[in-house]
């Protein structure tokens, strides 16, 4: 173990909604009695993509002490295909990432979701 990034979650402000689930490619999150838990400290990355979906802000990124990050058990978990995906949908169109590909932008704190065909306007007005 040694000290890295690693998501953090105030169950308080989370309402379990589940957003922060999709964004997190390792598969490290998942809802636990209706609150968004960490399952295995070796599959957060600690990159945060799921900090900004989150619309209560109860995630964040801390440093602590942690199981190292593996790619093995991340690429273990992630083709077992049994971790929980809600999908999300462009800002703009609504079109869902099951049907389009989806591209995370940040603002203002804020991922938001555009598909490929909306992120040209969003980029050239």
């Amino acid at each position: 173990m040694a000290k890295r990034t690693m998501v953090k979650i105030d169950e308080k402000l989370c309402n379990g909604c589940g957003a922060c689930i999709s964004p997190c490619a390792e598969g490290a999150l998942t809802l636990v009695n209706g609150k968004a838990k960490v399952i295995k400290e070796e599959l957060c990355d600690g990159a945060g993509f799921c900090i900004g979906i989150c619309p209560t802000g109860a995630l964040s990124l801390e440093v602590r002490e942690a199981a190292d990050f593996s790619e093995k058990a991340v690429k273990k978990k992630t083709s077992e295909k049994k971790f929980q995906y809600i999908p999300q949908k462009c800002e703009s169109c609504g079109t869902s990432e099951e049907d389009a590909y989806l591209l995370a932008i940040k603002h203002q704190g804020k991922s938001l979701w555009y598909c490929t065909h909306c992120l040209p306007r969003l980029i050239h007005g």
